[in-house]
């Protein structure tokens, strides 16, 4: 099973409140382990307040007021941009799927405030980390569910939907989860 570009969608009663309700991206998945980015909670700050730390600046109110997420619970203070394709950073980006990319270098902060990044942009601060088997097992004992990734879903749903959103492309409706499970 390999799970890079699809989406996790968190289990009522999944017993971490970092991940209640929580949609993460994947950006890797394999034996040494996994990757990815919660896509739909965010954090009190702006990219705007992000530049301003780096001494740069942003011309563009809209683009200065994104938000920027918490991407999980693993180094919080290191930043990840999940973005479209049509975009590759100078130093790296890593294509993930053909609609998604993930950078994590400074550049693309630097395009973006100019008006140069992708089309389609996510911001982060943390990321979301599994050892090797650590995921699989999460999954077996029914703490997530595992959903194609939908650039609409990742980039244009508000944060707040993303959760119910994933789940109906499963055909799931939220009301109707329990937060209990069985193996039969």
């Amino acid at each position: 099973m390999d799970l890079t570009g699809k989406l996790l969608i968190a289990m009522p009663g999944m017993g971490d409140p970092r991940f209640d309700r929580s949609v993460i991206f994947m950006c890797s998945h394999g034996a040494d382990g996994a990757m990815g980015l919660i896509v739909n909670k965010p954090s009190d700050l702006r990219l705007a307040d992000l530049l301003s730390q780096m001494d740069m600046a942003c011309e563009d109110p809209a683009v200065a007021q994104a938000a920027v997420r918490f991407g999980g619970p693993v180094e919080t203070g290191r930043g990840f941009v999940l973005h479209s394709s049509d975009y590759a950073a100078n130093l790296h980006s890593l294509k993930v799927s053909d609609g998604f990319s993930m950078t994590a270098t400074l550049d693309i902060l630097e395009d973006i405030a100019n008006g140069h990044g992708p089309a389609r942009r996510a911001l982060m601060l943390g990321y979301s980390g599994w050892g090797p088997g650590q995921l699989e097992a999460e999954i077996s004992d029914n703490g997530w569910l595992t959903t194609e990734a939908e650039s609409d879903l990742v980039f244009n749903t508000p944060d707040g939907e993303k959760w119910e959103a994933a789940l109906k492309t499963l055909g799931i409706d939220a009301l109707l989860l329990s937060a209990s499970a069985g193996h039969a």
